[in-house]
């Protein structure tokens, strides 16, 4: 078991994550025993079927990895939705990529992945476990005995909470493993698309004259803006013209829905207000007598920042009470004051001060038998050898450890949920001289401590603080619910909502383009019902009212516009046709202006009216010319001063933003060397990113259907 123990973390919070980990073992199976049962499909991929059992699997398997490897317990509702989207991005690119593998016969073997392994240097290795202390960069041979040494584990022998930790380890190499087999063939199949783009001595020498050839030029510019939209006429022919030659751009290969919709967050009333603020104020008058049990007090007193009975930094606390602590006087009550960035009432009483090391160097010993006795035995077997001479280090290499040091800092804890075992173990460090040895009862293990070193000593405090969000009565809600109920049921129509609500006092929103995809309706958490509504609902339909958000926001949802999936419709893009025939007639009416002044010099057209002038410099044929004076990136400006003549003034340009006319008044080259084959490996690395595009059309063919929003 000695490579199980190296490789195990070794940082000071061992306790805490070995106990968040078992927490969060029991709840995920918990989730699972009361999940109902699911046989839905929630998505296809050329025809094949995702199952929402087997999707959620592949949610649960990354989640445990992004726990495991982040030391997280739980995730936010934006990190949950941020793995279900990549797991099932993942998912659909692993599919495209080994359809088209199978039909060319490429693979990976073991063989392969051994050779990877036995490299070493491919990213996901990096981010494993299994890392040289030293050099920090993976070390198979770790891997190696881990794999072995799991393979050997006697769970009988060990604490639950360590073979959970083993088994998660070895779960996160498993999943790493099968990535890299995913990585590796789409490397392979990007390659072999990429070899269809090949670099030759020609194509290289252009780009490098294109980088290096630099222009300077005068610019004169007649913007679009000059000329008011009102003055343009388009006609309904010219619009179906520009859509029959542009047709293909406006292919939509998801459905989505163009929607109106009413958020009314509910906030707390100035009555709710002020009856907070009395409750703070009794809490300050019981603060001022409380001398011990803090923890119970601030928790009884409904404070959303807990007392945790260490000394802290002051910029661990909340930011409103950190600059404020040096102004309290120890042992007496701060406040009640408001504090407007978090919206909450406040009070709170610095308890003590002291000056403390805030980074402690120890090194420990974990210490279990098969029985708590034996345990306690075995840890004042270890704890009085040591203490009568024995060696720490070689002590805890008897037993399978390397007893090596390592340092505890105070923004590894500060801030973090700290009760029962994991503050005794903090507490008993901090409280520890240097060289000084304890033996620490921890739950089902013992651990050996001994303080090494301690340094960078500051002022610390421990601080109770009664924190209190500003947040609305029942009553309150129950007002809000009733007047908008009444709206909703008065105005169940698109029509009427548009026309009433303004009066009401709501504002209505519009939201075009709501993709099934996403996991709820303008940033709203819990509007995943409404989501449901909003796509089995025609055009015209008023959804009822949902309450939804932290129980703070009430949702009123109608579906203005269907966008099936193919092609949108001529009335759906005319906006953005008419903008470009708009622009197009004002650049040929600019272009004729300019032609009929007949101007041979630049100073003539710089007497234009609307005229706008610039200098522009090192432009080159690589990358578009930024115009500050328009703000606006042209390509056409970089074409021409490649291969414009000195002190010639070109023909009219027409630009994103205006018409331009140039004059280039230098022509510069940068002190660089051609190197053919560094400039062919850059094109050949452009070719790579190129061939990754052809994903896009992969799946467009593969007839992708994603219902997850049905069932997660």
């Amino acid at each position: 078991m000695a490579t199980l123990q190296n490789i195990r973390s070794k940082g000071p919070l061992l306790v805490i994550v070995i106990g968040l980990a078992l927490f969060a073992f029991i709840a995920g199976d918990a989730w699972k025993a009361i999940q109902p049962h699911q046989s839905q499909d929630i998505g296809e991929v050329y025809g094949d079927a995702l199952s929402a059992q087997d999707y959620q699997a592949l949610v649960e398997e990354y989640t445990d990895v992004v726990k495991f490897s982040s030391g997280q317990n739980a995730l936010s509702d934006e990190q949950t939705n941020q793995i279900k989207d990549e797991v099932w991005r993942n998912y659909v690119n692993n599919k495209l990529i080994e359809t088209q593998a199978k039909q060319l016969g490429l693979t990976v073997t073991p063989a392969e992945i051994q050779a990877v392994i036995a490299a070493g240097v491919n990213p996901m290795l990096q981010q494993t476990p299994f890392r040289n202390p030293q050099t920090g960069a993976f070390d198979k041979d770790m891997l190696k005995k881990f794999l072995v040494d799991y393979s050997k584990m006697d769970i009988n022998q060990m604490p639950a909470q360590y073979v959970e930790y083993y088994r998660s380890m070895y779960n996160y190499w498993s999943f790493i493993e099968k990535t890299l087999v995913q990585n590796i063939l789409a490397d392979k199949y990007y390659n072999l698309i990429s070899k269809c783009l090949i670099s030759n001595p020609i194509e290289a020498q252009d780009a490098f004259d294109a980088r290096v050839n630099q222009a300077d030029l005068l610019l004169a510019a007649i913007p679009y803006t000059s000329i008011p939209d009102a003055d343009i006429t388009v006609k309904e022919s010219e619009m179906k013209e520009l859509y029959n030659k542009r047709k293909e751009e406006f292919k939509q290969y998801a459905e989505t829905r163009d929607i109106k919709f009413i958020d009314v967050q509910v906030v707390a009333s100035p009555e709710d207000k002020l009856a907070i603020e009395n409750e703070v104020y009794e809490s300050a008058e019981q603060l001022q007598s409380t001398d011990s049990d803090y923890s119970s007090f601030v928790r009884s007193a409904g404070s959303e920042y807990p007392y945790t009975d260490l000394f802290y930094n002051k910029t661990a606390f909340p930011n409103d009470v950190a600059v404020r602590i040096d102004t309290a006087k120890i042992g007496k009550v701060y406040g009640p004051y408001y504090n407007v960035s978090d919206n909450t009432i406040n009070t709170f009483k610095v308890v003590a001060k002291t000056t403390a090391a805030d980074s402690i160097e120890y090194r420990q010993i974990q210490v279990f038998a098969d029985t708590p006795a034996k345990t306690k035995e075995l840890a004042d077997s270890i704890y009085t050898a040591i203490k009568g001479g024995a060696n720490f280090a070689e002590v805890a290499k008897k037993y399978g450890q390397e007893g090596e040091t390592t340092w505890l800092t105070a923004s590894q804890y500060e801030g973090a949920q700290l009760d029962g075992e994991n503050l005794k173990y903090i507490s008993t460090i901090n409280g520890m001289n240097v060289n000084e040895l304890n033996n620490v009862a921890l739950g089902q293990a013992n651990v050996i401590l001994q303080v090494t070193n301690k340094k960078s000593n500051k002022d610390k405090y421990k601080v109770a603080v009664v924190k209190r969000p500003v947040e609305f009565s029942k009553e309150t809600y129950r007002q809000a619910y009733n007047d908008f109920s009444q709206f909703v049921t008065a105005n169940n129509s698109l029509d009427k909502m548009i026309k009433n609500a303004e009066e009401a006092g709501y504002r209505l929103l519009d939201r075009p383009d709501l993709a099934s995809s996403e996991h709820n309706i303008s940033g709203v958490k819990g509007t995943k019902d409404a989501l449901k509504w909003v796509f089995a609902a025609k055009p015209g339909e008023v959804s009822g009212l949902y309450e939804c958000g932290d129980s703070d926001h009430l949702l009123v949802v109608a579906v203005e516009n269907i966008n099936t999936k193919g092609y949108r419709t001529l009335k759906q893009v005319q906006d953005q046709l008419r903008s470009e025939i708009v622009k197009d007639k004002k650049a040929a009416k600019i272009m004729a202006d300019m032609a009929a002044l007949k101007a041979t010099s630049f100073d003539q057209y710089k007497g234009m009216s609307n005229v706008v002038t610039d200098s522009i410099q090192r432009v080159s044929f690589a990358a578009p010319a930024y115009i500050p004076a328009l703000r606006s990136s042209e390509s056409l400006v970089s074409a021409y001063a490649s291969v414009g003549e000195l002190n010639k003034v070109s023909a009219p340009i027409k630009g994103n933003a205006g018409v331009y006319v140039l004059q280039v008044y230098a022509k510069d080259k940068l002190n660089e060397t051609y190197n053919q084959s560094a400039e062919e490996q850059t094109l050949e690395n452009m070719h790579v990113r190129f061939s990754n595009r052809v994903l896009n059309d992969l799946f467009m063919q593969a007839n992708v259907v994603d219902s997850r929003y049905l069932y997660f």
